[in-house]
């Protein structure tokens, strides 16, 4: 089982861990922890570079595998071996990209479930750009304009990002903290990560964010369009 640092540090841009598993088809190891996000809920996986005493490869993929992340390799030295130790490092530069990205669109959802009562029905981002999807029976420019406003003035209130993990009876006794229209947390997870914006938004997520709504910019609509009878489809950019 795989530690995952990122967890509760998302802020952690290097890090030494064991090799505990080798993949030699995909070219992979599993490490006994790891700061490399694995991919998930709409956020890209994180790439990087890890290290033996003797060699250095590109992780070009994170990939979660039961209790375990896959480190995908790139390079032509030998593979690390198990009970090896290795030194991790993330990009640092398109990791922020995404936890600023990723806040933002809580931010967006926040501020939609606040002020108009839509859920999520689907979403997905890249550094400095995402969508989601809500349930909205009409969406016009006025209407996206006002969303734009508020998100931008929420964000700019300073508001702390906190995390934690909480067991899964303790975590569902919150109200609405499944803000997508289907619950997809499978049964067996035991312990549920929740993501609070103060005073705006309570979720649960496995993702990367900023320590505070400040540090993510100005947030722009850069375009929305339908997807359905009452399913409409918003989009952000940072600058």
């Amino acid at each position: 089982m795989t530690e995952l640092l990122y967890q509760t540090d998302s802020y952690m841009k290097s890090f030494t861990a064991v090799v505990v598993g080798v993949d030699e088809i995909n070219h992979a190891v599993i490490l006994d922890k790891t700061a490399f996000y694995p991919g998930g809920g709409g956020q890209p996986c994180d790439t990087g570079i890890l290290q033996t005493k003797t060699a250095s490869f590109n992780v070009t993929k994170a990939r979660k595998a039961g209790e375990d992340v896959l480190h995908f390799l790139e390079g032509a030295a030998p593979m690390p071996g198990v009970g090896e130790t290795v030194s991790g490092t993330i990009d640092w530069e398109r990791r922020y990209q995404l936890m600023r990205t990723h806040t933002a669109m809580h931010i967006l959802c926040g501020v939609i479930f606040r002020d108009y009562g839509a859920s999520v029905t689907g979403g997905d981002m890249d550094p400095l750009q995402g969508r989601m999807d809500f349930e909205f029976e009409t969406m016009q420019k006025e209407l996206v304009a006002e969303i734009e406003a508020a998100v931008n003035q929420a964000a700019s209130q300073n508001l702390p990002v906190r995390t934690a993990i909480l067991p899964r009876a303790e975590a569902f006794q919150i109200p609405d903290l499944i803000r997508t229209k289907i619950n997809l947390l499978p049964e067996g997870i035991q312990q549920v990560r929740v993501v609070e914006i103060v005073g705006l938004d309570l979720q649960a997520d496995g993702g990367t964010h900023v320590h505070n709504t400040s540090e993510v910019g100005r947030i722009r609509v850069v375009d929305y369009k339908s997807k359905g009878k009452i399913n409409k489809r918003i989009y952000i950019a940072l600058e």
